[in-house]
């Protein structure tokens, strides 16, 4: 990556939009190498949301920025999401999680006003049974939600809230303040 004085202005405004918010206690953020082939500037931010001490999603959120732009992004900045959750198998049979998973996203985005364009991607379910050597825990799956859109502004703050969400929701996380009833969802896997 480039020296941090030759820094376009809008990749700049942009990271530190990024920078500067501060997800709610069980989202621990870090930021990551980002992958350089992708665009000239990139920035990179690594998630796992904790519930308790038991890790029950992970994500990864990246900032691309060509100041000559592309055709496909439809500006000059992009944001690149793969999000990921453990859930029970019930839940990853039911035929509408990929389009609950798809409006969390979208959801998120709009009730943090995060104006987007160009948003496309992908929300895959699956389920595994173990056995042989690998036999062990009940059958479970998981939800992965690959995204990516182009912000119409510089800065990412809401983008970011919207993210955080999204990792909540994949998670199953009550909203910030609710207290969850004993018997809730669970990571698959655990009793």
């Amino acid at each position: 990556m480039a020296p941090l004085t030759a820094l376009p202005e809008a990749f700049h405004r942009a990271v530190a939009g990024l920078r500067a918010v501060t997800p709610r206690e069980e989202i621990q953020i870090e930021e990551v190498g980002a992958p350089q082939r992708l665009a000239p500037y990139a920035f990179a931010l690594s998630a796992t949301v904790l519930r308790g001490s038991d890790e029950v999603a992970t994500g990864r959120l990246v900032l691309l920025h060509d100041p000559d732009g592309h055709d496909a992004w439809q500006g000059t900045l992009r944001l690149v999401t793969y999000v990921t959750a453990d859930l029970e198998v019930d839940l990853v049979a039911d035929p509408l999680l990929p389009t609950v998973g798809w409006t969390w996203l979208t959801d998120a985005l709009d009730a943090h006003g995060a104006a987007y364009g160009a948003l496309g991607g992908t929300v895959t379910q699956t389920c595994s049974t173990r056995f042989g050597e690998l036999a062990g825990p009940p059958a479970g799956g998981d939800i992965e939600i690959r995204a990516s859109w182009t912000p119409s502004t510089t800065g990412l703050d809401a983008h970011l809230r919207a993210w955080c969400d999204l990792l909540a929701s994949t998670a199953g996380l009550p909203p910030p303040g609710v207290t969850v009833l004993p018997g809730g969802r669970r990571p698959a896997g655990t009793a």
